[in-house]
């Protein structure tokens, strides 16, 4: 999985709910002894570990492969990957209209922690808020 071929998934994966990150943004952030990415060319996990906790930076899967359980597998490896790297809670933050992502983190064990008001930018739209939500590793 190169940074092309992550960025050409996040970019279909957010094409209008937000930016969309380049080829040298993730290698940059892999560039970060904290930072691994998970998961294949249809849909991948990208987070960090610092101090006990883990922050999920992003789950992008290609609308195409949308639905048939690659974002459960990356959000599982992901999990495991930061349990392995000492982490002890687990965060994300996930846009209040994704209502999609929203019940794959719930029904992953996520919990709401905090709201971000107007975090997300939408073109033509009110801004979104972000929750915040976090889950004990294990």
């Amino acid at each position: 999985m190169t940074p092309e071929a992550m960025a050409t998934t996040h970019a279909r994966a957010f094409t209008g709910r937000g930016q969309v990150w380049t080829a040298r943004e993730i290698t940059d952030l892999l560039a970060s002894p904290h930072v691994f990415a998970v998961g294949d060319a249809h849909c991948f996990a990208m987070g960090r570990v610092v101090a006990g906790e883990a922050e999920l930076l992003t789950l992008a899967c290609d609308p195409a492969h949308q639905g048939k359980g690659y974002g459960r597998a990356a959000l599982a490896d992901f999990e495991a990957e930061a349990k392995a790297r000492g982490a002890e809670e687990c965060f994300l933050e996930v846009a209040e209209d994704n209502i999609a992502a929203q019940a794959l983190y719930r029904t992953a064990g996520y919990t709401e922690a905090a709201r971000r008001k107007a975090y997300y930018p939408r073109q033509g739209a009110d801004p979104a808020d972000a929750l915040v939500l976090r889950k004990t590793a294990g």
